[in-house]
């Protein structure tokens, strides 16, 4: 009986990865209830127990890909993967309303240039207390802090190591768990309750998963427009990372 289910399950593996990270979802918004009464979004659970599972993956078959590694759950590396994740975002900005999104003004925009040098020169700083002194591998980890995504980006233009590129990605998706983390906890504060405030967050914050979750735990109806700035900061970070940035950090440690 296991082995048809199994089979089954495998022939259908997109949709086999849908209902797993659903069950996984269901799992963390209950965990987010009960267990921290609300105070942790179930959005950043379920990243923790995802780490876990990609643990597990790998660790049973010593590949690379995390639990996409086992047959019976190898839709997960398609559902995770760059075409569903961009056509997720796209779709978010789509619910954008224009006038709302004009009020951020040059401030918005600011806040974009201010969320990738920021954090860039944080990461920077660690990547040299930590003992890199060359250029390649302070700009990746510099560009890891911009976001998970810039990192990885930055490394393959510049000709990063792969550990290097692993340190990128590791620095960018703690920013991202801290900032769900602790944008619920610190909104009223932030003043994170109008569209303008929400995309001047999302320039600053930068990562497109963190902005996402941290909004959705304080205002669905703010998502659109931290999920719109935050993807712009990416995309200029991605822009900025193998090039301007890149050639400041050479003409500073050479």
């Amino acid at each position: 009986m296991w082995e048809i289910i199994s089979k089954d399950l495998g022939n259908s593996a997109l949709i086999t990865a849908f209902a797993v990270i659903g069950v996984v979802m269901w799992l963390s918004v209950l965990f987010s209830k009960y267990l921290t009464f609300g105070r942790i979004h179930g959005s950043a659970i379920a990243i923790v127990i995802g780490l876990f599972l990609a643990w597990v993956g790998g660790t049973l078959t010593g590949g690379q890909k995390g639990i996409a590694d086992l047959t019976l759950f190898s839709g997960v590396g398609l559902m995770g993967g760059a075409m569903l994740r961009d056509f997720a975002i796209v779709a978010t900005a789509f619910e954008v309303q224009v006038v709302e999104a004009r009020k951020a003004g040059l401030i918005g925009a600011f806040s974009l240039l201010l969320g990738t040098l920021l954090p860039f020169t944080v990461g920077a700083c660690v990547a040299w207390g930590f003992g890199y002194r060359d250029a390649v591998s302070i700009t990746t980890i510099g560009a890891g802090t911009v976001t998970y995504i810039v990192g990885p980006v930055t490394g393959a233009a510049i000709g990063a190591t792969s550990d290097v590129m692993a340190l990128s990605i590791a620095a960018g998706l703690t920013k991202a768990i801290l900032v769900m983390v602790f944008t619920p906890v610190s909104a009223r504060f932030l003043g994170l309750d109008n569209p303008r405030s929400a995309m001047i967050f999302g320039g600053l914050a930068g990562t497109v998963s963190g902005v996402t979750a941290g909004l959705a735990a304080t205002d669905r109806r703010l998502v659109p427009y931290g999920a719109l700035t935050a993807t712009f900061h990416t995309g200029l970070g991605c822009l900025l990372g193998p090039s301007l940035l890149f050639f400041l950090v050479h003409t500073i440690v050479g």
